[in-house]
C-alpha cells in the first residue's frame, strides 16, 4: 500500500452509484427524496457550494429545493423558514449553508433543524448521537473520512489516530467516529504544545485545521495514513501534500480527496432520511 493515493472521486462515485437504485425504489413507493438548501446572503463561495450540491442531487434523482434569502434576513425569519421545512413532509433533508451573515445566530438556526432532517449533522442532538455511536446522520465530512477508510479497507481498530482540529462539525465528530471504531484518538488544536511530536505518533492523521500546507512532511511517521479535510483558497489543503506523501502509505489529494465524498454522504443521508418515512 506504499504511497496509495486515496481517490475521493472514485469513492464518491461508488456511493452515488449505490443510491440510484434506492432512489428508484423510493419513487416507485411514491416518495421522491428532497434536500432543501438554505443560502442566506450573496457569498460567492457559498453560492457555488449550494449549486454543486443541487447538481449532485439531480444526477442521482434527488429533488433539490433551493431557498435563497437576502443577507438582511433576521434570525427569527430564518427560524420561520426552517420550521416550514420541518413541517413539509415532502422535504427529507435540510442544509443551512455555512457561514450565515454575522448578525444571525447560526447555532440557534442549526438547532432549529428537525433531527430527522439534520442530514448535515449540525445539531447538538445529532452530534451527541454520533458520539454515543447511534447517530444516523453524522456530519458529512467526518462521514466522508470514515467512508474513505472503509472503501480502501484501511484498518482503524487499535490504531493511533491524531486529529488536528476540534470544530463541532469536523474535528470533534471525526474524533468520536474513530473512537467508536476502536482507534486510540488524540485530538489536537491551536493550544496543543509539541504538535509536531504528537503527529509523529499517529498511524492515521486527520488534518482539519483550516490552514494551507500546515502539516509538514517530517511530522508524518513512515507508513501513516493521511486524510486532508482542509480546503483553502487556491484548492490547497491543510497538508503539504508533496512533502507528506513521501512517508505516508496512503494520502488524500486536494482537490479530489475528501471533498467529493463529503457531497456524496450528504446525498446518502438524504436518501436514508427519505427511506425512514416509509418505515
Amino acid at each position: 500500500m506504499e504511497n496509495l493515493i486515496l481517490d475521493g472521486k472514485l469513492v464518491a462515485q461508488s456511493v452515488k452509484d449505490s443510491l440510484v437504485e434506492r432512489v428508484s425504489k423510493l419513487k416507485q413507493n411514491g416518495v421522491t427524496p428532497c434536500l432543501a438548501t438554505i443560502l442566506v446572503g450573496d457569498d460567492p463561495s457559498s453560492e457555488t457550494y449550494v449549486k454543486m450540491k443541487g447538481n449532485a442531487c439531480e444526477k442521482v434523482g434527488i429533488q433539490s429545493m433551493r431557498i435563497h434569502l437576502p443577507k438582511e434576513t433576521k434570525t427569527e425569519e430564518l427560524l420561520e423558514t426552517i420550521q416550514k421545512l420541518n413541517d413539509d413532509e415532502g422535504v427529507h433533508g435540510i442544509l443551512l449553508q455555512h457561514p450565515v451573515p454575522s448578525h444571525i445566530d447560526e447555532r440557534k438556526a442549526f438547532e432549529a433543524i428537525d433531527i430527522r432532517k439534520d442530514v448535515d449533522g449540525v445539531t447538538s442532538i445529532g452530534y451527541g448521537q454520533t458520539a454515543f455511536g447511534f447517530g444516523q446522520y453524522p456530519s458529512c465530512t467526518p462521514a466522508a473520512i470514515m467512508k474513505i477508510l472503509d472503501y480502501y479497507q484501511i484498518p482503524i481498530e487499535g490504531k493511533h489516530a491524531v486529529v488536528i482540529g476540534r470544530s463541532p462539525i469536523l474535528g470533534k465528530p471525526v474524533s468520536a467516529l474513530l473512537l467508536n471504531e476502536n482507534a486510540t484518538v488524540t485530538t489536537c488544536h491551536s493550544r496543543t504544545t509539541n504538535l509536531a511530536e504528537m503527529v509523529k505518533l499517529a498511524d492515521i492523521v486527520v488534518a482539519a485545521v483550516g490552514k494551507p500546507n500546515f502539516i509538514q512532511g517530517d511530522w508524518i511517521k513512515k507508513g501513516a495514513v493521511v486524510l486532508d479535510a482542509g480546503y483553502n483558497k487556491g484548492n490547497i489543503g491543510d497538508v503539504d501534500y508533496e512533502a507528506c506523501r513521501i512517508n505516508a502509505s496512503a494520502i488524500t489529494p486536494v482537490p479530489g480527496g475528501v471533498g467529493p465524498v463529503t457531497i456524496s454522504m450528504l446525498l446518502k443521508h438524504t436518501v436514508d432520511a427519505a427511506e425512514e418515512t416509509l418505515v
